[in-house]
């Protein structure tokens, strides 16, 4: 069986990181990927899906430090449910992507100017992988060539 997730988006704002009792941090933030199609009359229309997203120690460390509003991410991670109360006592169900990877592709932002569809790899930080055995090898200049998109 196969839980992965990948996506490409642009993050709709910085990470909200916080630190556990017991030392760990967890990131969240969200991603937005657009679709394109032709509606009925030949006019061409957006839907835009937002998509929460979770990262824990090393990589809610990397989130904080290099993500920004606006940035475009190559995202990994796996699809998880959890179930809450909320004030009222009411139950809750929420789905969100639990990132095990991550990478910057794009570092402009709203208010840098900057064009461009990828930065070059000297400017990319480090990659921080988690320890799922399913992470991809670390990113090297030959490796930029294979990105799955």
């Amino acid at each position: 069986m196969v839980n992965k997730v990948t996506l490409i988006g642009n993050l709709g704002k910085d990470p909200e990181v916080r630190a556990l009792e017991n030392g760990a941090k967890v990131a969240k933030f969200s991603i937005a990927t657009n679709e394109n199609y032709r509606d009925k009359s030949g006019e061409w229309q957006t839907q835009t899906e937002w998509h929460e997203i979770v990262a824990w120690r090393a990589v809610a460390e990397r989130a904080e430090s290099s993500l920004k509003k606006g940035m475009t991410v190559y995202l990994e991670g796996k699809l998880s449910t959890r179930t809450w109360q909320d004030k009222d006592g009411n139950n809750r169900k929420t789905t969100e992507v639990v990132s095990n990877y991550f990478r910057v592709i794009n570092r402009n932002t709203p208010n840098s100017g900057g064009g461009g569809a990828f930065s070059s790899p000297k400017d990319e930080p480090t990659v921080a992988n988690s320890s799922i055995s399913s992470s991809p090898p670390p990113i090297t200049e030959e490796a930029d060539d294979d990105l799955p998109f």
